[in-house]
């Protein structure tokens, strides 16, 4: 028989008699802690829950996809019926949370009920779902038209990370539209975190999207993007600076990411800045651009290595 393991060494033993209570004492959630969390105070729903209605939501536009087990073909109706309702329950109770925090942190101007609030945002939520997932369908047609190496539909939708990244920006970005706090980001964030594509809630993106490889793309708030735009990986679409107001705080709520028309390819690296840059349809915006300024409609702009 071998020496039998030391369980707990006599001076931690010593350490935690006389040392755990006092700790546990200065981390604990208090009353004036920033950062907690509590049931009592903040009770604000966690990123695990907010990713978990956010994966049912998947399942729903992409049934048996995206994680999710094959459905009973036979029972497809009875499955989303429930699935339906659950949702309700669960995206209720969440943005009702994320408004009641809002409302006692930061004193509303247009104050209500938050509870009527939130039950309207999560049937209006739900209600878009076909509109989202008819969007969708375009994107999906979109990255098979648009990559020779897609071979089917199907592998689309199973595996490509700039579709992952879109679908749940659409879902995110109708919740922003709803004026819901907290829960759009940490949606986009966790998409961010999967597929490293940093969609922000607030952008408007039309139908027919692709993002081809996809590492790298950062699309901020405030951009407009049209039908049929196809990115690959790196592109930028931010913002030039950050102007402040005279007391040196940020100045928010002001458009400040470009704008980019229909029908327009923008290649890897490309960086595109500015609130009052616009991008015109059916332009090609070549590798490693860096733009600031505005261009035509049918323009094409790459960088020209000189003597070639």
């Amino acid at each position: 028989m071998g020496q039998e393991s030391e369980t707990c060494h006599p001076a931690l033993e010593k350490w935690l008699r006389e040392s755990l209570e006092p700790l546990a004492g200065r981390l604990s959630p208090c009353s004036s802690c920033p950062i907690a969390n509590t049931e009592r105070d903040i009770n604000l729903p966690g990123t695990e829950a907010i990713t978990k209605v956010l994966l049912e939501l998947l399942g729903l536009l992409f049934p048996g996809c995206h994680g999710h087990s094959p459905i009973r073909h036979d029972n497809c109706f009875g499955q989303t019926r429930n699935t339906l309702r659950n949702l309700a329950a669960e995206l209720y109770d969440q943005i009702r949370r994320t408004l009641e925090f809002v409302c006692r942190n930061e004193p509303c101007k247009d104050c209500g009920d938050c509870r009527e609030k939130a039950a309207a945002a999560a049937t209006a939520l739900l209600e878009g779902l076909p509109e989202i997932q008819a969007t969708l369908q375009e994107d999906i047609v979109a990255a098979y038209e648009g990559d020779p190496a897609a071979t089917s539909t199907m592998e689309v939708v199973m595996s490509y990370p700039g579709l992952m990244a879109i679908a749940t920006h659409r879902i995110a970005h109708k919740l922003y539209q709803l004026k819901v706090p907290l829960i759009p980001r940490v949606m986009s964030e966790f998409a961010h975190s999967r597929t490293g594509i940093d969609i922000h809630p607030g952008a408007s993106i039309g139908p027919g999207f692709f993002i081809d490889h996809g590492t790298g793309v950062v699309i901020g708030e405030t951009c407009n993007i049209g039908r049929r735009v196809k990115l690959y990986q790196g592109v930028t679409l931010g913002a030039l600076s950050f102007p402040k107001d005279a007391d040196g705080h940020l100045v928010k709520g002001i458009k400040r990411h470009p704008d980019v028309g229909d029908n327009v390819v923008i290649y890897a690296g490309a960086t595109i800045l500015g609130g009052k840059t616009v991008i015109g349809s059916g332009s090609v915006i070549g590798g490693n651009v860096w733009l600031t300024e505005s261009v035509p409609p049918g323009s094409k702009i790459y960088n020209r290595i000189e003597g070639r």
